[in-house]
C-alpha cells in the first residue's frame, strides 16, 4: 500500500469505506479480502455487514455498540499486517462447468470472428486462465471475473439483450462472469453454466465470494442437461 492508503471516508450515519487504491489488481484484492476477514473477527456484534468491491470495502455497523472513531480504529489495524507474501492464494478455488456452444452461447463465433481466432481458441483461451472474483454486484450472485486473455476481450453489445438466460457465460471488455438469473444484459454470451450462482434458500447463498479464484471447465450437451443445466435456455433462442 502507498502512504495515501488505506483512506477511510465516512459513507452514512453508520457507515464507513475504505479506499485501499484507485485501481483493482489482484494485489488490492487480497488487502480487502484481508482486512475483511480480520474485521469480521475484530468487530464481532457491532458489525452488520462488510460489502467489498474492486478498490474498497465498505464497512456497515450497529451505532448503538460502537462508535466510527472505533470503527476507524479497528479498520487501521485489520489492514495493517498485510504482507505481500499472502497476496493472491487467499481465496479458495472454484471450479464451474460451462457448455459452450453456439447453441448456448450466441454470441461466440462474432467474437470468435472479431478476435480472428477460432471457436475452439475462444474456448480454450476462455478455460486456461484463472479469474479473481473483484467484486460482487449487479444482481446477487454476479460475480465480477478478470481478467480474460486479451485476444477474447470484447466490448458490450452496442444494444443489450431484454432477456440473457440464467446461467448464461459471458465476456464484457477483460471481464468475464455468470448471469445468477435471467435479466436484460448487453455482454457477449459465449456458453451456459449449469451451476446455481444465487440461492436465497441455502447457505451460503452463493458458490464464490471476493477473492476466490474462478476457472471454467468445458462439458458437452448431456452434460450440462445433467447438472441441472436448464433445457428452457437452450430452446429459448436468446436474441
Amino acid at each position: 500500500m502507498t502512504p495515501d492508503y488505506p483512506r477511510i471516508e465516512i459513507a452514512g450515519e453508520n457507515s464507513s469505506i475504505v479506499y485501499f487504491s484507485d485501481r483493482p489488481c489482484s494485489t488490492t484484492s487480497s488487502i480487502i479480502s484481508h482486512t475483511l476477514n480480520n474485521l469480521k473477527t475484530a468487530l464481532a456484534d457491532p458489525l452488520i455487514d462488510l460489502v467489498p468491491s474492486y478498490t474498497s470495502l465498505l464497512v456497515i455497523y450497529n451505532p448503538l455498540l460502537t462508535d466510527q472513531q472505533q470503527i476507524h480504529k479497528a479498520i487501521r489495524h485489520a489492514a495493517a499486517d498485510w504482507q505481500p507474501d499472502t497476496e493472491i492464494q487467499t481465496g479458495r478455488r472454484i471450479q464451474l462447468p460451462v457448455y459452450y456452444s453456439v447453441e448456448s452461447g450466441p454470441d461466440l463465433q462474432s467474437l470468435a470472428q472479431n478476435a480472428g481466432l477460432s471457436m475452439d481458441e475462444v474456448i480454450a483461451l476462455h478455460q486456461q486462465t484463472e479469474y479473481l472474483v473483484y467484486a460482487i454486484g449487479f444482481a446477487p450472485g454476479f460475480a465480477y471475473l478478470g481478467e480474460v486473455d486479451s485476444r477474447i476481450a470484447a466490448p458490450r453489445l452496442a444494444t443489450p439483450r431484454h432477456k440473457v438466460p440464467r446461467g448464461a457465460v459471458a465476456i464484457a471488455d477483460r471481464q468475464t462472469a455468470v448471469y445468477p438469473a435471467q435479466s436484460p444484459g448487453g455482454w457477449n454470451l459465449i456458453g451456459l453454466c449449469p451451476t446455481v450462482m444465487f440461492d436465497p434458500t441455502q447457505q451460503p447463498t452463493m458458490p464464490v465470494r471476493v477473492g476466490d479464484r474462478v476457472c471454467f471447465s468445458g462439458i458437452d450437451r448431456e452434460q450440462f442437461l445433467q447438472l441441472g443445466g436448464s433445457a428452457t435456455a437452450l430452446a429459448d433462442k436468446v436474441r
